[in-house]
């Protein structure tokens, strides 16, 4: 019916499939932060082979917590989920410090979610969402992933979530 703006929204479709995963944060108004400072003896990230693991990252803002507390008790649900997103693009900055760019991954393998849960408390997998969520956004279907989210009575500094990936990536 409208040819000119069928071919406008082609080309703007592919316009989009063609984004990298970096550009396709960047559109989305998601920011990867500068990778984080261990607090131990360990690293970010390690990469064996095509395989990339990033150690536990916390939702953190500026080396603070952003986030802290036991969800059902300090924090609610929908919290706790923002928490995982921040603490998944934790680990993202870890995996581009060691790959250089995201734009290598060719898919999310694994996700381990630890969540710091109050007594009773048993949601575990809603604020996991948070993290599962933010990567299919911006990874799109490569990012969807085999999960476990777990239920804990302490973490680190009273965070409210700690999250790990393993990562698929292109030599």
């Amino acid at each position: 019916m409208f040819p000119s703006s069928r071919g406008s929204i082609r080309s703007n479709v592919v316009g989009l499939i063609s984004l990298s995963y970096e550009e396709r944060a960047k559109s989305l108004g998601i920011k990867i932060p500068e990778p984080a400072t261990p607090v131990g003896a360990y690293v970010l990230a390690v990469q064996g082979g095509t395989l990339v693991f990033t150690a536990g990252q916390r939702p953190m803002k500026g080396g603070v917590p952003a986030f802290k507390g036991k969800v059902g008790q300090d924090l609610n649900v929908e919290d706790a989920y923002e928490a995982a997103k921040l603490a998944a693009l934790n680990c993202l900055a870890a995996a581009k410090s060691v790959l250089g760019t995201i734009d290598r991954v060719e898919r999310v393998i694994k996700v381990n979610g630890y969540v710091n849960s109050a007594p009773g408390f048993t949601d575990q997998p809603k604020v996991m969402n948070g993290a599962s969520d933010l990567l299919v956004q911006i990874f799109g279907e490569k990012g969807r992933h085999a999960r476990t989210s777990v239920g804990v009575n302490e973490l680190p500094m009273d965070i409210t979530v700690e999250v790990e990936l393993i990562l698929a990536c292109k030599p």
